[in-house]
């Protein structure tokens, strides 16, 4: 039997790797007042439902589908958070 996961995931710049934009909305937050703010970093965030037969193979096809599509190994990291999608219980009607 096969159970549908949501998958939550967070991709970000590895923490040696420059982030303009970062810098950018920094920057943009201090000319807003906003002296408080440091240290800005952008990334991204997927989300998506899938199918498998376990938890531990819905974690095997997202580490490969970070890896090969979603993130840049070389300058990104990633993460994820995965949770079983309850199966509605169909009634019969009365």
């Amino acid at each position: 039997m096969t159970q549908k996961y949501l998958a939550q995931i967070y991709v970000t710049l590895r923490p040696s790797v420059l982030d303009p934009a970062g810098t950018a909305v920094q920057s943009g937050l201090q000319h807003m007042g906003y002296d408080n703010v440091e240290g800005v970093r952008i990334g991204k965030y997927v989300e998506l439902t899938l199918t498998a037969a376990g938890e531990s193979e819905a974690r095997e096809q997202l580490d490969r589908v970070c890896d090969q599509l979603l993130a840049n190994p070389v300058i990104e990291n990633y993460r994820f958070e995965l949770t079983a999608i309850p199966v509605a219980v169909e009634t019969a009607g009365v």
